[in-house]
């Protein structure tokens, strides 16, 4: 049975493994797919053990997604823009490929739920990882200009120049952001401690959208704010986190999954 792993630290709470027994199962295969917890400093070595004992695939999440860009000897486009791979496969002459199927899985999802980004102002909350990974297929959707924000406005001014030659990008601290924004994208992972990114009034236009890339059995804090700001539409991350791991199925296996019944029985298991 091929053998496939998410290496996290933590990942026992992953969902990653339950995605992909009912990608599995969609598609007529059998598969094994385990969350294996990694510590710090072993990742290196957990990835070779891995492959070394026949596994097909890996993903990784925090905190080791640098890392894998590090141990990778290939790279995908995509995770060179992103400096950071979350699927790992052994490559043509057993060399380690590594991609980032992040950006992808949220512009499949926001296509799905019909936002309206090409010559919108979108508005990207935090300059850490998760946004480097998305700001790429963001500004290949046409946007009028992306503009990112943080606490550090350094942090975002780096990734507003790196990412410059694909569209309009700004950055801003927090407390500099002025006028309204129609589309607004948390990728921030405050919402995982029931905080707010600390956000102006009247930042979301009437009638706009807002996506957080967290997710939970409830709406998070981040949604209620938007709701009560305006927002026409408000949704969480589990549809991008089922799309980027049809993604790295996809990579894996060759197969493209159905990721809507995925969606509606991860969603009505999480409302169980």
């Amino acid at each position: 049975m091929d053998q496939y792993a998410v290496l996290g630290n933590p990942v026992k709470h992953s969902r990653s493994p339950r995605i992909h027994q009912l990608f599995a199962q969609q598609l007529g295969v059998e598969i094994e797919y385990r969350a294996i917890p990694v510590e710090l400093g072993a990742f290196s070595d957990t990835v070779r053990s891995f492959f070394l004992a026949g596994g097909r695939g890996i993903n990784i999440t925090l905190p080791f997604k640098q890392e894998a860009f590090q141990l990778a000897e290939v790279h995908s486009q995509r995770a060179l823009r992103a400096e950071a791979v979350n699927t790992l496969l052994l490559g043509k002459n057993n060399l380690f490929y590594g991609d980032n199927t992040d950006g992808v899985g949220l512009l499949r999802d926001l296509q799905r739920l019909q936002f309206p980004l090409e010559g919108r102002r979108i508005l990207l909350l935090g300059a850490g990882g998760a946004a480097r990974g998305v700001l790429a297929p963001l500004l290949e959707a046409r946007p009028a200009e992306v503009t990112i924000a943080n606490r550090d406005e350094g942090r975002a001014a780096l990734l507003a120049h790196a990412f410059g030659d694909l569209g309009r990008v700004r950055s801003a601290a927090y407390r500099d952001l002025s006028g309204s924004y129609p589309v607004i994208i948390n990728a921030t992972s405050a919402s995982l401690a029931g905080e707010l990114p600390p956000l102006p009034e009247h930042i979301l236009t009437q009638g706009g959208y807002a996506y957080d890339m967290m997710y939970g059995s409830q709406p998070t804090i981040f949604m209620h704010w938007a709701l009560q700001a305006g927002a026409a539409e408000v949704h969480d991350g589990l549809g991008m986190l089922i799309e980027q791991a049809a993604e790295s199925f996809f990579l894996w296996r060759h197969q493209r999954p159905d990721t809507a019944p995925v969606l509606a029985t991860l969603r009505a298991e999480l409302a169980g």
